[in-house]
């Protein structure tokens, strides 16, 4: 079998996107020595990221290009079986199509996304839904939504989770400590957050529950680290920091390489993730597999990921945020205990076994085009805390 992938998302820094594809090409080349694989980037240096065995093939970083022809035109002159795209196929495709649509935030939150984002995904998503052979997504909560919006079997979506990378994972805390000491600019304990700058994050409620937090026990001595790239909203998330009056103990990094972000999970005292929707929550298992304690909201997907392995709570109560950050922070056998069930709920998941059971949907597509009959497509579930 040849199957082609678009992977013009990865050396773009486009976080999850990115991440997904990278860790998916990896697990492929792990788990499937005989089938061929073809990658189709956009950045000149991509290639570095995609496993040594697999074709690299370029296409235009300007997505009405790749779209309207450079993909389909691979695809078809590649003679690939199927093609994988995230969210958004090419305008025509001669070949069966596999879209991972992560979730339907533009639907359920459209408040969250600028108007000519959430139109152009309303519409696009919607066209490649209903032209491909398959929708894969990245939990049962993804696959729910999806099913609730289209008008689709429920065979039709597969639910295969993400994993952490395998980058993640517990090192020396004294060397995290100096690398993040040296990154920071400050000595002293912090909480950490990752993600983009934008509304549906939530960090200006992060940081009034930070700020409530420091107000009612002011012996810690926690600084708050934010990590991610800067959008049209980061302006207003610095102005809630400045006007907090802790808004010398906020940091904001940007973007950071995974190595620095390894140094900054191991190094941190607890990590929070306060977003108001996820399809899945991939920093949730990032921060467990490097044995840090989790905090995170209570809504979406995060309490699938999560699952009796952090503390929950309602992101829009500043007062919980800061609840559950104090409970951590100030009580060791928690926070221990935290620990030791989130490294065990992180070893559960595995890109390995994500990428067998998205090759399992490819060969699903195979079967069905070559007459062999459908076989229902099984829905992966996000596994259950064996912790």
């Amino acid at each position: 079998m040849r199957f082609a992938v678009d992977a013009h998302a990865i050396g773009r820094n486009l976080t999850g996107n990115e991440t997904y594809i990278r860790s998916l090409l990896r697990g492929f080349s792990e788990v499937d020595s005989e089938s061929e694989f073809i990658a189709y980037v956009s950045e000149p240096a991509a290639g570095e990221w995609v496993p040594e065995s697999f074709t690299v093939k370029h296409v235009s970083q300007n997505p009405f290009r790749r779209l309207g022809w450079d993909l389909a035109a691979g695809a078809k002159a590649d003679k690939a079986d199927l093609l994988h795209v995230q969210y958004t196929a090419p305008l025509f495709c001669s070949v069966p199509l596999v879209v991972t649509v992560h979730d339907v935030s533009f639907l359920e939150c459209p408040e969250y996304f600028e108007w000519a984002r959430r139109t152009q995904l309303r519409y696009t998503v919607a066209r490649t839904v209903e032209r491909a052979a398959r929708i894969i997504t990245v939990s049962e909560f993804s696959r729910k939504s999806i099913l609730n919006a289209y008008d689709l079997a429920p065979n039709a979506v597969t639910a295969v989770p993400n994993a952490a990378n395998q980058a993640f994972r517990i090192i020396s805390r004294e060397k995290a400590l100096a690398s993040a000491r040296e990154k920071l600019g400050f000595d002293a304990p912090f909480v950490f957050s990752v993600g983009d700058l934008q509304p549906r994050k939530n960090h200006i409620g992060l940081i009034e529950g930070f700020a409530r937090m420091l107000t009612a026990h002011p012996q810690l001595r926690h600084h708050l680290v934010l990590t991610g790239k800067d959008t049209w909203f980061a302006p207003k998330v610095r102005e809630a920091a400045a006007a907090s009056g802790f808004g010398d103990r906020i940091h904001f990094t940007g973007f950071v390489t995974e190595r620095r972000l390894l140094h900054f999970y191991n190094a941190c005292d607890c990590f929070v993730f306060p977003s108001f929707y996820e399809g899945f929550g991939l920093p949730i298992l990032e921060a467990m597999a490097c044995g840090r304690a989790v905090a995170c909201s209570d809504t979406s997907a995060m309490p699938e990921v999560a699952d009796g392995a952090g503390v929950l709570f309602d992101p829009r109560k500043p007062e919980e945020i800061s609840r559950a950050m104090s409970d951590i922070l100030l009580d060791s056998s928690l926070r221990g205990r935290l620990e030791r069930l989130g490294a065990q709920r992180a070893a559960l998941f595995s890109w390995q076994s994500s990428a067998r059971a998205t090759l399992d949907v490819y060969h699903d597509v195979m079967a069905e085009r070559q007459g062999a009959g459908v076989k229902p497509v099984a829905t992966v579930s996000v596994p259950g805390n064996k912790g």
